[in-house]
This record gives structure tokens, C-alpha cells and sequence, in this order.
């Protein structure tokens, strides 16, 4: 039974270690992550090192730097560029390799901005999506995958009134670090690396369409556990993609996400 994404083992110098549990396996490949589980624990690492600056982070930005095995990975967090109104924030994973030696295989970026009050000055793009009732049949093309998947709640919507969107309400089901408490944006971490797979433009039973980043802009912060997310992919003529979606919590409009796609036909 997965409890869990990750385990904590303790620390190694500068970096925190993880085991990484059977609840991060990808539905691509059950030999490797899913990309929402590295978003999120990095955006912890992120948040912890942010305590007391009086900053909110405004972006994130996921690379995967390379295949992230399911294993134990070690993760600290650093100021890049220091500020009083406006900071960068960086955290890495980190895995060994067979020698011995270690690999960088994830890397966030976080733009963190100082509140104030603009309040009477609030405007959404987009007005609150509200979740109806979830569509009969299969979720997602992924039904029997094993895994990360085990670890959300899949809503998928009716079509966008005809538009090209596809939408998704989705849940985590399970906290990021044991029994730790999980933070309302590290929650949406846990699920908003899945805009590829919500907004997908091609049959993933032909195309492989795996994304190396995942950019986040907040305008405002989550709140609670459950996430709209409106997505749309685009795929181009020489192998590379796009998948960009709107974001919702329960209140309303929270951001935007971004991806880009490496597509390969399969067989």
C-alpha cells in the first residue's frame, strides 16, 4: 500500500535524503518518476529555506535533468540571487550513480516576490471553474498504470464547451513525506506536472510525449487540496511539443503552467 512519496532517511551534510516509495513511479515507465513527485519535494525544500524572509514564491520552474530512478535521492535548497523585495531561490535532487559519484537529476527555480496589499486592485483572467460531475469511462489513457497514479484523484470533465481544452479536477491522496503535513502549493506540485497527460493531443498507445520542464506562474496562491487543471497540448512536425493549462483551486483562477514535450513515435 503507498502511504507516501517519499520517506525520510535523515541528512547528509547540506542535503536531505529520501527514500523514494513505489508511490513515484511513472506511468511512462515504473523505473522512473513521475515529474509531479520531484516538483513537490523541491518546492518543500524551497518553501523550509523561504521561512522568515517575508517573500511568496510568484514561480517555479521543474528541469528534469535526466531519468530520476525510483531510489534514494538527497535535496538541499540555496538562495541564488538574494533580495529583499525580490529573490531566487534554487533546490536540486540528487541520486548516485554506480560508481559512486552523484547526479544532478532535477533542478526548481523559484522567483519569490515581497506581498503588499493590492486587494481592491484584484483581477482573474478567468472566471472560477467549478467541478461537475466526472465523466463515465476511463480518467486518463493510463488506467492500468501502477504507481504515481495510485497516489491522485483523476476527475475528467466534460469537454471545455467545445473548445480544444480538456479539464481535470485533481486530488492528492497521499502526503508528500510520511506523515509529515503538506503544504497547500506543495500539493498542487503533486498534481500539476500531470497537465501533459490532461491536455494530451496525440494516443499515448503510439507517442510517447514526455515533458522536460514544468513552469508554474501563481498570481495568487493555493488554497486547500483540489485543482482544476485546463489543459491544451500542441505537438509541431519535428518531434517537439507544448502543453499549457489554467490553473483553479476551490476560490478561483491561481496561475498557469507550461511544458515542453520530447514526442517519439512508439514501434
Amino acid at each position: 500500500m503507498i502511504n507516501c512519496l517519499y520517506r525520510r532517511l535523515g541528512a547528509d551534510g547540506d542535503y536531505a535524503v529520501f527514500e523514494s516509495t513505489d508511490g513515484t513511479r511513472s506511468n511512462w515507465d515504473p523505473n522512473i518518476q513521475h515529474g509531479s513527485p520531484p516538483l513537490a519535494l523541491l518546492t518543500r525544500a524551497i518553501e523550509d529555506l523561504a521561512q522568515g524572509s517575508g517573500l511568496r514564491i510568484g514561480r517555479l520552474t521543474l528541469d528534469i535533468l535526466g531519468a530520476i530512478p525510483v531510489t534514494t535521492v538527497r535535496v538541499r535548497a540555496w538562495v541564488e540571487r538574494p533580495g529583499s523585495r525580490i529573490s531566487l531561490m534554487a533546490a536540486e535532487m540528487l541520486v548516485d550513480r554506480p560508481d559512486g559519484t552523484r547526479r544532478a537529476v532535477a533542478r526548481v527555480t523559484a522567483w519569490l516576490l515581497a506581498p503588499s496589499d493590492t486587494a481592491d486592485a484584484v483581477v482573474d483572467r478567468y472566471p472560477p471553474l467549478i467541478e461537475g460531475e466526472a465523466v463515465t469511462g476511463a480518467a486518463h489513457a493510463w488506467q492500468n498504470a501502477r504507481g504515481y497514479l495510485e497516489t491522485v484523484s483523476w476527475r475528467r470533465q466534460p469537454d471545455d464547451n467545445g473548445s480544444s481544452a480538456a479539464v481535470a479536477w485533481m486530488s492528492p491522496l497521499v502526503p508528500l513525506i510520511d506523515s509529515e503535513p503538506t503544504t497547500a502549493l506543495q500539493r498542487l506540485a503533486m498534481v500539476v506536472d500531470s497537465a501533459n497527460g490532461i491536455g494530451a493531443a496525440l494516443d499515448p498507445q503510439r507517442f510517447l510525449f514526455m515533458n522536460t520542464d514544468t513552469v508554474v506562474h501563481l498570481h495568487r496562491l493555493p488554497d486547500g487540496q483540489d485543482f482544476g487543471v485546463r489543459a491544451r497540448g500542441s505537438i509541431g512536425p519535428e518531434g517537439v511539443g507544448a502543453t499549457t493549462a489554467e490553473l483553479f483551486d476551490r476560490r478561483g483562477f491561481i496561475g498557469t503552467s507550461a511544458q515542453t514535450l520530447l514526442v517519439q513515435r512508439l514501434g
